[in-house]
């Protein structure tokens, strides 16, 4: 939480904006450099560096069209939020990229970088360059980053892709590629609820009430290779928007869910509900709401704290109608994550698995205890849908027990009803 809040001082908080995803978002006339890992300092400034005038005379003089920047994984986010940046894909798409030929460098730092890059890179002409003293690898180009320093360095990763762009053999990108809208922040949201003079959830909680939206969910985390890639993502969001439960996501599950089209207002409207798409439609908001990188869900729990402050959804985060799930996670971060909606209240369903099954006794303090200690709990299911049936089934309870489970009846107010309104 306080990184992502540092994160907003130094670079601006993120607003709803337009972007791109997958690989089709790479150029074949311009240097491509892509962006992986976690640290946003780096990204920041390498699309700094790219925007150099001499950089983009260099570039022009080695035949290029000019300098493209695309992300990987949550570098990508972050400066998909900040600046449109186009994202290149998701973590399981890191070696795809480079097969296309037309990455000119990648730059790693730290977190979710497959070991096996480097022996990818042997086979293209794409140079992969290190920044992290922590993530050095044997026999790859070394360039320390540091924030006294971090433009100098910044320009010099740039230049070495422009110096390489003459050196590509064959380029084979795929033409793939889909429009988005990201950057739903906290302030964003209250915002485009409330308006500039009167931004505020009350909106949020009154369809909630009302039964419009039946509740919230928090989808996050990473791809696993143990299911296919995007599926678990894909299907569970489809599953919750249908039945009128809004979804906020972080990380790589929004890039999943963009590609799908689930982040366009236009076109993701028709897998949502009728209520859950009728108050999208007159926000101007996609059903799917993409705030920030996989270390950016401390916004999640900040929009959720402002619901219990608006009232009349109970007192407590472990009382509203919300859940969390991370269907494909595979880095250990993410359980770190979890633990703290866990431990802030929130239902948290895992797919894949958690290593914690060989012990009973700790299974059921993580699944079954907690819930008395913290209001929220563990739960783990490796399906899809029937982890979306346990989000749904969650909420509906919540939704019981504040007294809001049967939709109200609109009724529209004559004069007299109105008068007695202002009494």
């Amino acid at each position: 939480m306080i990184a992502t809040e540092l994160q907003d001082i130094l670079f601006g908080t993120p607003v709803p904006i337009r972007g791109r995803v997958n690989l089709g978002v790479l150029s074949k006339t311009e240097v491509n450099v892509v962006v992986h890992g976690h640290e946003p300092v780096l990204s920041e400034m390498i699309v700094l560096a790219a925007r150099d005038k001499e950089l983009l005379e260099l570039a022009k003089a080695k035949g290029a069209g000019g300098i493209n920047i695309a992300g990987i994984c949550c570098t990508a986010n972050e400066i998909l939020l900040r600046h449109g940046i186009p994202v290149a894909g998701n973590f399981l798409q890191q070696e795809m990229a480079i097969t296309t030929g037309a990455v000119d460098v990648m730059v790693v730092d730290v977190q979710c970088v497959m070991a096996s890059l480097r022996e990818v890179c042997k086979c293209y002409h794409t140079e992969l360059i290190t920044t992290s003293p922590k993530a050095r690898m044997e026999n790859v180009r070394f360039i320390p980053f540091s924030e006294e320093a971090a433009l100098t360095a910044a320009k010099e990763i740039v230049r070495v892709a422009v110096m390489n762009f003459p050196n590509r053999r064959k380029v084979e990108i795929p033409r793939e590629q889909v429009d988005l809208i990201a950057g739903f922040s906290h302030e964003a949201i209250t915002y485009m609820l409330g308006g500039r003079f009167r931004g505020s959830y009350r909106p949020l909680n009154e369809n909630i009430i009302n039964g419009r939206i039946k509740g919230v969910a928090g989808v996050v985390g990473c791809n696993n290779p143990k299911v296919k890639h995007d599926s678990a993502h894909v299907e569970l969001v489809k599953e919750l928007i249908a039945n009128d439960i809004l979804v906020v996501q972080t990380g790589c599950t929004a890039i999943a869910c963009a590609k799908c089209g689930l982040l366009r207002p236009e076109s993701a409207a028709q897998f949502a509900g009728p209520g859950l798409a009728e108050v999208c439609e007159a926000v101007g908001m996609p059903p799917v709401l993409h705030s920030g990188s996989c270390v950016d869900n401390s916004r999640i729990l900040i929009a959720l704290s402002e619901m219990v402050r608006m009232g009349n959804l109970g007192k407590d985060i472990s009382d509203l109608p919300v859940a969390g799930a991370a269907p494909e996670w595979m880095s250990e971060k993410a359980v770190a994550i979890g633990q703290y909606f866990v431990a802030s209240g929130v239902f948290t369903v895992f797919g894949v698995g958690l290593p914690v099954a060989g012990s009973a006794k700790f299974s059921r303090l993580l699944t079954e205890d907690y819930e008395q200690v913290f209001g929220g709990r563990w739960a783990v299911e490796p399906d899809p849908a029937r982890m979306a049936a346990l989000i749904i089934d969650h909420i509906r309870k919540k939704r019981e027990k504040l007294g809001i489970s049967k939709a109200k009846e609109r009724v529209l107010y004559d004069m007299e009803m109105r008068r007695e309104l202002a009494i």
